[in-house]
């Protein structure tokens, strides 16, 4: 009983911190005053084969909504709006009984296994994350994932507090649908800008015109060379185009 409510408590905790005012985070809630440099550089979650929570699993409520968490390991797919938790709980209890690291790359989510692994992908960067889930929440409509300080930071939306992404669940040692890597040059509102950087890519990098592609989601255009097979091929392309053209490319996976 005393481990229920402990469970209770934390999941009402991280439901407060997924609701976003001025700054992009709730009241006191936010990043330290000097967050570490080596943000960029956190690791994603290595998923590796773990025993379920004794406790953490088991059906709950919270304002007044029934929530049923799954029993195993399984395939996983939504999407929603993300959002961040902070320093207001760092170093507090999460709902597995560990300490919350808000430098670490760890969610909350309702119902997914504690622990378990998801790839969390920006719908509109294509930035994407492995994340370990070890706590629970967020508990607002519309929300389906609170992601830790430096995940949130590295899919970008730590000054927007949320973002609409795209949940996939990860089974350790499952094989996963091989899926092609992109250089992305650039994310357009209008088509004509996009245009634009395609027609320079043509007169500066020749050898790349043939490889630039324009996609088109709801009302963005993303301009993106590839498709490369891994990170490492793809990423000396983004390298020479961060070099020759000045843009900050990014690397995505679809």
């Amino acid at each position: 009983m005393r481990s229920t409510l402990v469970l209770c408590l934390a999941a009402l905790l991280s439901a407060c911190g997924s609701a976003p005012q001025k700054g992009g985070y709730y009241k006191d809630d936010g990043p330290h005053a000097s967050p570490p440099s080596h943000l960029d550089s956190v690791p994603d979650a290595e998923p590796r084969p773990e025993p379920l929570h004794r406790y953490a699993n088991r059906p709950y409520r919270v304002f007044g909504r029934d929530y049923v968490p799954f029993a195993s390991l399984r395939t996983f797919r939504e999407r929603g709006m993300a959002s961040w938790y902070g320093r207001r709980f760092h170093g507090k209890p999460t709902a597995s009984g560990e300490s919350y690291d808000m430098y670490a790359m760890s969610a909350a989510h309702p119902t997914l296994p504690i622990p378990s692994y998801a790839r969390v992908t920006h719908l509109d960067n294509g930035r994407s994350v492995v994340v370990r889930i070890n706590d629970r929440g967020p508990f607002h409509a519309g929300r389906v994932i609170d992601l830790s300080y430096a995940a949130a930071h590295r899919l970008g939306i730590i000054a927007a507090g949320s973002a609409p992404v795209e949940v996939e669940s990860i089974v350790p040692g499952e094989a996963r649908q091989a899926e092609a890597v992109y250089v992305q040059l650039g994310v357009f509102s209008s088509r004509e800008n996009a245009e634009s950087l395609r027609a320079r890519i043509a007169r500066e990098l020749d050898s790349m015109q043939a490889s630039v592609q324009l996609f088109v989601a709801g009302s963005l255009w993303r301009l993106q060379l590839g498709p490369y097979r891994s990170h490492d091929e793809a990423r000396p392309v983004a390298e020479r185009v961060e070099s020759l053209l000045d843009l900050k490319p990014l690397l995505v996976v679809r």
